[in-house]
């Protein structure tokens, strides 16, 4: 993972960092991405702080749950070469932006656990910030993006979410919804029903969109 250009002291903290609970029951990168998760939190609000004093909070937030989003992370993930050195379980489709989402949360854990916040704080922006510039404006989140689409182009009407049963392991479930709107819909998957009700709204986005 040279992309990473990060050197680990323990190279046991990156080892544990990419074993995701499927491989290892008991040693694995949960604790890890815990950690990741917030250290990744406060560095690119800090970024977004700083990089756009013109902007209001709102969109400010909306920019970071863009930046902070599976979908990113997976991206950033499969940059720097995660993708081909986390030991999983079982993973379906449907699990595989997640794992490794999860997985870089947890060496950006590792990686301030190793070297301190300075160290995890130049690595997040360097991999982040060309992604931070991506859009000139602060991104609508794709549920509000489809009501105002909707709204617009059918009488008012509100999209309609759909949450069905969940799949997967009881520890590790896969939340599935689907949205219908203008007389199409689409389906949706993630960790929470949140994300999975945000993934299908992008899917829905794509189809009446083109």
């Amino acid at each position: 993972m040279t992309d990473l250009k990060y050197d680990f002291k323990n190279k046991e903290l990156l080892d544990l960092a990419l074993t995701q609970s499927g491989a290892d029951a008991t040693h694995n990168n949960e604790r890890l991405e815990f950690v990741g998760d917030r250290v990744l939190g406060l560095t690119v609000a800090t970024m977004l702080y700083e990089m756009f004093p013109n902007e209001s909070e709102g969109e400010l937030a909306r920019r970071h749950a863009m930046l902070v989003s599976t979908n990113t992370l997976w991206r950033v993930a499969c940059q720097v070469g995660l993708d081909k050195h986390v030991r999983h379980g079982h993973m379906t489709a449907g699990r595989i932006q997640h794992i490794l989402a999860d997985a870089m949360e947890a060496v950006l854990g590792a990686i301030f656990l190793d070297g301190g916040f300075d160290a995890a704080r130049r690595i997040i922006s360097q991999l982040w910030h060309d992604l931070a510039l991506a859009d000139a404006t602060a991104p609508k989140d794709p549920k509000t993006a489809l009501q105002e689409f909707v709204q617009k182009s059918d009488n008012g009407a509100l999209p309609v979410y759909e949450y069905l049963d969940a799949t997967g392991a009881s520890h590790s479930p896969v939340f599935r919804v689907r949205v219908t709107a203008m007389g199409q819909s689409a389906m949706g998957q993630g960790a929470s029903k949140k994300s999975a009700s945000i993934a299908a709204a992008q899917e829905l986005l794509k189809i009446l969109a083109f």
